[in-house]
């Protein structure tokens, strides 16, 4: 930590270790030996909640203060003798080094920052548990803290320390990797250890052994195993879609000719002004779906309305069928519109039907058949990454924050298995 503190190369430094093998107690021993050496610091640390980051302020400013009782036992006055926790600044989650101001701060999502300014901010262990790493809303409030509140706080040239064991793939350590990764003034430095190392031996028999380790595998479930001791992301074990097929070319018979029967449609409307209006359009072949374009955004339907005739325009779609629940039927019909007014084509038609199965229960019921029946292009990830981040982070269990991609994907299979549905047909003339 030292030569992190001192390196011009890395502003912020990641690490992700298994629990109980001494991340927090390094992380307090650094900061004493750091107020030690510059008494200037100015440190701010934010943990789970005020109990927790309460107790890491204390452990620092205890051993700070610690009187020396014992001559075969070194304490802080031993090493740095001339630095003393201010008398009458001393509160358990603020407090000060003599002839300072304001040198430390303890904090959490639900705690304040305000008025504070760090030159060194450590994040200690923001994750609670499996419910918070599966739940989409937490995460995100949790960036929104750490990007709206604490880098608020951080002065000029500092560093940030994130200390976590990993859950999910968007966990703060998750995002932060992410949008580090090509930011110039903010390199992350990550280190990543695993409790069982890739060789079969463990990271530290004396804190876990390899008996144990089995054995709390076996007791916690191979998910929140792989998070807590290998630091491999629990929404990759626990995402509903574990494959997506691709294609390099569509399919043609022996003169190129696309052996597509139907062009069509799929589109989910945005219920609320946070949820995606997701649209896909695809060629049907033996009931297999091959994605040729989406549309997948949070733009308001003035905009969504031309962008989807648009789509279904430029790639000849036959049929589209259009969710009408929560202002969709008002949606199939201003597409219909731009398509007659805009392109005079009368080669689409809307199917505007009311959807009133449960989403959650048709999505999970679909996802086997849409992962062996439903090929996207080979670039996918990179032609939407928005849709693919969707699919690919959505949870089997737990809350997520978007469903519109996968309900949107649901859809193409159910018309193309359930093509008996009845619904309301609205033809382009």
């Amino acid at each position: 930590m030292q030569k992190f503190i001192d390196s011009d190369e890395y502003n912020v430094l990641i690490m992700n270790l298994p629990p109980r093998h001494g991340k927090s107690r390094t992380a307090q021993l650094f900061t004493q030996w750091l107020l030690g050496n510059r008494p200037n610091t100015k440190i701010m640390t934010g943990s789970y909640n005020e109990t927790l980051s309460k107790m890491f302020s204390k452990s620092v400013r205890n051993a700070i203060q610690e009187v020396k009782a014992d001559d075969d036992i070194t304490v802080f006055s031993d090493v740095f003798p001339s630095v003393r926790v201010a008398t009458g600044d001393a509160q358990a989650h603020l407090w000060s080094i003599e002839g300072q101001t304001n040198s430390y701060l303890a904090t959490s999502p639900t705690g304040t920052a305000t008025g504070f300014g760090c030159s060194l901010m450590i994040i200690d262990d923001i994750i609670k548990n499996s419910e918070e790493a599966y739940n989409a809303n937490v995460k995100e409030s949790h960036w929104d803290w750490f990007t709206n509140t604490m880098l608020s706080r951080l002065e000029e040239g500092g560093k940030i320390i994130i200390i976590m064991t990993r859950w999910a793939s968007d966990d703060l350590a998750g995002r932060a990797i992410e949008h580090f990764q090509d930011d110039p003034l903010f390199k992350a430095k990550v280190i990543t250890m695993k409790a069982m190392q890739d060789d079969g031996t463990m990271l530290c028999d004396d804190v876990l052994s390899k008996a144990s380790y089995i054995s709390k595998v076996r007791a916690m479930g191979e998910d929140i195993a792989s998070a807590n001791f290998q630091q491999i992301p629990i929404d990759l074990k626990g995402c509903l879609y574990s494959q997506i097929m691709t294609y390099d070319e569509l399919p043609t018979d022996d003169k190129g000719n696309v052996l597509f029967t139907a062009i069509k449609n799929y589109t989910d409307t945005a219920d609320t002004g946070s949820d995606y209006l997701a649209s896909i359009v695809y060629g049907v072949y033996n009931k297999e779906a091959y994605v040729l374009d989406i549309v997948y955004t949070k733009d308001a339907m003035e905009i969504t309305e031309p962008a989807v005739a648009d789509m279904l325009y430029c790639n000849n779609v036959n049929i589209a069928d259009i969710e009408s629940n929560n202002g969709g039927r008002g949606f199939s019909r201003n597409v219909m519109n731009i398509l007659r007014d805009k392109y005079k084509t009368n080669r689409c038609s809307v199917n505007a039907f009311h959807q009133s199965g449960n989403k959650i229960a048709r999505i999970q019921s679909n996802a086997t058949w849409v992962m062996n029946h439903v090929y996207f292009p080979k670039n996918w990830r990179d032609k939407w990454p928005q849709f693919a981040s969707d699919i690919m982070k959505y949870q089997r269990e737990g809350k997520n924050a978007h469903d519109d991609a996968p309900d949107a994907l649901t859809g193409i299979a159910e018309k193309i298995n359930a093509p008996q549905i009845k619904s309301g047909r609205i033809n382009i003339y």
